[in-house]
C-alpha cells in the first residue's frame, strides 16, 4: 500500500512540482499509505482471518517485493511526462527528466520520520496502555492510553514546535518588515501619503506599505494612452506600526484619506492586502488607468506574515482589521450625499478576498450598498465564494459557476465571462475572478474521500487531463499545490495584470475610451508578465 500510494503521488495535479516538492508529497503519501495497509492487517487478524501456509508467505513477499520496485521504478520514469503536461498547459517550458534519485531519496527520508514518529506514538501508547492496565479494564486502559498519547504528541507539536518556529517566523518577517529600500525615498509631494505632511509617517508603513505608494502610475504615464486629461491616482496605506489598534488604525487612515480628498474622486477602492501586507500593483494599475487616475484607494495592514501562517497566527486579529476599516471608511461614505459621493469598490486578492467577505453583513449595508466588489483567487473558506458555487445552476461547472440569473454575482476566468448573464447585471456588483488552476480556491479537505466537482467534465482549460482522483493522494497533492505551488502569471494563484484589466472594465464600466485607446492599453498590460 505504500509503495502504490507512493507511486500515484507522481501523477499531476493543478500546478507544477519541483522534485524536492514531490520528494516530501511522495513521502507522506507512502506514509499514509503505509498506514492504511497496516490498519488492514490489523483488520485482518482482528476478524481472525486465515493467513496462507508459511512457505507460501515467503513466495508472496518476494513477488510483492518485485512488483512494487517495478511499480515505483515505472511510475518515475513517467513523472517528467505528467509535470510535462502541466507545464505545457501553462505555457512553460518542458523538463527533460525528473531527478528520480532525489525524488526517491527525499521521499524515502521523509517516509522514514514518519514511520519513527508513528512507532514511538505506538510505543507510548503501549506504555500507557500497559500500566493502566493494572488499575482499570483492560478495552479502558487502551482506550485511556490512546488518549494520553494523543494528548501528549499535540502538546508538544502545537505547545513547542509549532510555538517555537512561529516564533522564529514572526521575528524574521517583522525585521524584513521594516526593512527601508533605497529605491523607494520617502515622497515629497504633499498630496501623497506618506509625504511631508502625512498623518502617517512613512517609516511606520511597512515594507509593503511603501511599495505599494511608490509604485502608483503618475498622470503622465497614464496620459500615454489617452488623449483625455488625466491625474494622478490616490493611494493610502496604515501599517501595523502606525497605530497600536485596529481601531485606531483604520480612523488614522480614514483621515488621511480625508487629507489627500479621496472621496473627491469618482471612485473610491477600499483593499485589504494579503497576509504580508503585500497588494498586487497590477489589481490597482489596471483600473487606475482604466479610470485615467480618478481614483482613489485605502488599506491597512493587519500582519507581516505569510499568508497560510498569518490565518493560524492572526485569523481572528485580521478580520477584526478588516471590519474596523470597513465601518470607517463605509460609515463616512454613507454620510455624503449620495449623488456627490464616489462609487464605492471592495478589492481584495486570496486572503484580502476572504478577510473582506467576513468584515460585514449583507444586512447592514442593503440600505445604502456599495457598487460593487473584486475578489480574486478567493480561498476555498470563504463564505460567499463557497455558498454561490454550491448553489450554482446546474448547467455551469464548478470552476465557472453561473449563480441564479447573473444579476448580482458573476464568475470569471483567463478568457472572461463578466460580460455574460442572464439578466443584465446590476448596480450592485460582485466578481470573482478565479483560475481552474488555482489549489487555494479549489483545494478541499473532503477531497480526502471523495472526488471534487471541478474534476468532472468539462475540465477547467488550464487542468491537466492526466489529472486523476486518488484517496487521501489527491489531498496531499493539492495541499502541496496550496503551500509552496508556483505557476506563471495567468495561471494557480498568480493573477496577470490582462485579466485584472478584464475584470474591471466589465465590472466598473468606465467611460471616455475610444476602441484604438482601449487596445493599446490591453496589450500594455497583457505584455506584463510579472503579477
Amino acid at each position: 500500500m505504500g509503495t502504490s500510494f507512493f507511486a500515484l503521488s507522481l501523477t499531476p495535479s493543478l500546478v507544477p512540482r519541483g522534485e524536492t516538492v514531490q520528494g516530501v508529497v511522495s513521502g507522506l503519501s507512502m506514509a499514509a499509505g503505509y498506514l492504511v495497509g497496516v490498519f488492514g492487517w490489523w483488520l485482518w487478524r482482528y476478524f481472525e482471518l486465515p493467513f496462507p501456509p508459511i512457505r507460501w508467505q515467503r513466495v508472496v513477499k518476494i513477488v510483492v517485493a518485485v512488483l512494487c520496485g517495478l511499480l515505483a521504478i515505472s511510475f518515475l520514469l513517467q513523472a517528467s511526462e505528467w509535470q510535462n503536461t502541466v507545464r505545457a498547459l501553462m505555457g512553460m517550458e518542458k523538463v527533460e527528466g525528473v531527478r528520480a534519485l532525489w525524488v526517491g531519496l527525499v521521499a524515502g527520508l521523509v517516509f522514514l520520520v514518519a514511520l519513527g514518529l508513528g512507532k514511538l506514538f505506538v510505543a507510548l501508547w503501549n506504555f500507557f496502555s500497559r500500566h493502566l492496565r493494572r488499575v482499570v479494564p483492560h478495552r479502558v486502559s487502551v482506550v485511556t492510553g490512546l488518549l494520553l498519547s494523543f494528548s501528549l504528541f499535540w502538546a508538544v507539536v502545537d505547545g513547542v514546535l509549532f510555538a517555537t518556529l512561529l516564533e522564529k517566523v514572526d521575528y524574521s518577517y517583522q525585521q524584513v518588515d521594516a526593512l527601508m529600500d533605497a529605491e523607494q525615498p520617502k515622497p515629497q509631494a504633499l498630496q501623497r501619503a506618506g509625504g511631508p505632511q502625512s498623518l502617517i509617517p512613512w517609516k511606520t508603513l511597512g515594507r509593503q506599505g511603501r511599495r505599494y505608494l511608490a509604485s502608483a502610475p503618475t498622470a503622465a504615464e497614464i496620459a500615454e494612452f489617452t488623449q483625455a486629461p488625466t491625474q494622478p491616482p490616490l493611494r493610502v496605506y496604515a501599517g501595523l506600526n502606525s497605530a497600536g489598534t485596529p481601531e485606531a488604525r483604520a480612523e488614522l487612515a480614514l483621515a488621511e484619506l480625508e487629507r489627500v480628498g479621496g472621496f473627491e474622486r469618482s471612485t473610491l477602492v477600499l483593499i485589504v492586502p494579503t497576509g504580508t501586507g503585500w497588494i498586487d500593483p497590477s489589481g490597482m494599475d489596471t483600473l487606475e488607468y482604466l479610470l485615467k487616475g480618478d481614483v482613489a484607494s485605502v488599506a491597512a495592514q493587519y500582519s507581516y506574515l505569510p499568508s497560510p501562517v498569518s490565518v493560524m497566527a492572526d485569523g481572528d486579529y485580521a478580520v477584526e482589521n478588516t471590519r474596523a476599516l470597513f465601518q470607517s471608511v463605509y460609515g463616512r461614505w454613507r454620510e455624503l450625499p449620495e449623488k456627490g459621493r464616489p462609487a464605492l469598490y471592495l478589492f481584495g486578492l486570496s486572503l484580502g478576498a476572504m478577510n473582506l467577505d467576513r468584515s460585514f453583513d449583507f444586512f447592514d449595508i442593503i440600505d445604502a450598498p456599495f457598487d460593487g466588489a473584486l475578489w480574486v483567487g478567493p480561498p476555498f473558506r470563504m463564505d460567499t465564494w463557497r455558498e454561490a458555487t454550491q448553489r450554482r445552476r446546474p448547467d455551469s461547472p464548478q470552476w465557472l459557476p453561473r449563480f441564479r440569473d447573473d444579476s448580482v454575482i458573476r464568475f470569471a476566468n483567463q478568457s472572461g465571462g463578466l460580460d455574460q448573464g442572464q439578466a443584465p447585471w446590476g448596480d450592485f456588483r460582485i466578481a470573482f475572478l478565479q483560475y481552474a488552476s488555482d489549489p487555494i480556491t479549489f483545494f478541499s479537505p473532503g477531497s480526502f474521500y471523495q472526488k471534487p466537482a471541478w474534476l468532472e467534465p468539462p475540465r477547467g482549460p488550464d487542468v491537466s487531463s492526466e489529472l486523476r482522483w486518488f484517496p487521501i493522494i489527491t489531498m496531499l497533492q493539492l495541499a502541496a499545490d496550496m503551500a509552496v505551488g508556483k505557476a506563471p502569471p495567468g495561471y494557480g494563484h498568480e493573477y496577470a495584470a490582462e485579466h485584472y484589466f478584464d475584470a474591471w472594465l466589465a465590472l466598473a464600466e468606465p467611460e471616455g475610451w475610444n476602441d484604438a485607446e482601449l487596445a493599446r492599453l490591453r496589450a500594455h498590460f497583457r505584455e506584463i508578465r510579472q503579477p
